[in-house]
């Protein structure tokens, strides 16, 4: 599929909400009385990126070092970068789903669909492992360049390459970097979803109004996020380690009076990568260690708010 225009764009985007739950947010009452609902999300994309061989009109340009710069001209293939996919799906991932398989860490892999066709193993560990599988779009296209009869087209071709490689629909979505104006709608009218994740406002979930239909939103986080080890001087892993260390640090004294959520987002290509991965390591080690600490699959999470969200009181 070559690249859209950008005719699926438009600037009336959805109502925004400025408000949330204000000063005073919902009291959460998570699982075994923890104080931190901790999210790992395992970015899987390899082979769904840009690239002329699939007929794309442009390639991706985020590397191992920030955006590339040769080859330049238009139509050449960057081979660095695509290699650098190919460790996701080759060695990065693996090395991040043993990390999880040794602590028994429940995670969401965000999957695209046609990077399951690749590599139709990983579909068939996430299954084994218990995992979640997340829709992320069937080419890791940019929502917001399709129309509205493109995107229902793919959302429908991701959720069946994934029910197919890991023997269960998606319930949630999580669209690359920003969704389109229409994007939650058209998986509201799909239906099977409990949840997206295309927003990044709030450490709670919350619902929203969809033509009439309450719908569920799994805020994610480009904070806690490995992609900074893609631009020099962002991140290394120590660094990156302290920040998640410190972040929970915030969430658990939050959380003593009034729970929260924490999403941390890797992928096999960066945080795989031997050193890195022991940054996720320590973290896991040093969550397990503060206590009071539930891993969980967004699923989980989804299912969890929309069966006790009544229960959830507001108090000073």
């Amino acid at each position: 599929m070559g690249v859209p225009s950008d005719r699926g764009s438009r600037a009336d985007g959805p109502p925004r909400d400025f408000v949330g739950y204000g000063a005073v947010p919902p009291v959460v009452h998570w699982p075994h009385g923890a104080r931190v609902a901790v999210s790992l999300v395992v970015n899987y994309e390899a082979g769904a990126e840009y690239s002329y061989e699939a007929g794309d009109q442009r390639r991706e340009t985020v590397g191992e070092f920030g955006f590339a710069i040769n080859p330049t001209r238009l139509g050449v293939p960057d081979l660095c970068i695509q290699s650098t996919f190919e460790y996701e799906s080759r060695a990065g991932t693996w090395r991040l789903a043993r990390i999880l398989d040794e602590y028994g860490v429940p995670a969401t892999f965000n999957c695209c669909g046609r990077a399951l066709d690749h590599n139709p193993e990983i579909g068939a560990y996430i299954s084994a492992a218990g995992h979640e599988a997340m829709a992320h779009g069937w080419r890791w296209e940019e929502a917001w360049r399709l129309s509205r009869e493109q995107e229902r087209e793919l959302i429908q071709r991701a959720v069946r390459s994934i029910e197919s490689a890991c023997g269960a629909r998606p319930v949630g979505w999580h669209s690359r970097c920003t969704p389109s104006s229409q994007t939650r709608e058209l998986i509201v009218a799909e239906g099977g979803f409990l949840y997206d994740s295309d927003a990044y406002n709030d450490d709670l979930p919350y619902f929203v109004e969809i033509r009439g239909s309450r719908h569920l939103v799994v805020p994610y986080s480009l904070t806690f996020n490995d992609m900074r080890f893609a631009f020099p001087g962002y991140a290394d892993p120590m660094s990156f380690f302290t920040y998640l260390k410190m972040g929970l640090d915030d969430l658990w004294d939050e959380g003593a009076t009034h729970p929260k959520m924490m999403t941390i987002g890797v992928h096999g290509r960066w945080a795989g990568q031997p050193g890195r991965a022991r940054a996720l390591r320590d973290f896991i080690d040093y969550a397990r260690g503060r206590g009071q600490i539930w891993f969980a699959r967004r699923s989980d999470i989804a299912q969890w708010w929309l069966d006790h969200h009544d229960e959830f009181r507001r108090q000073p």
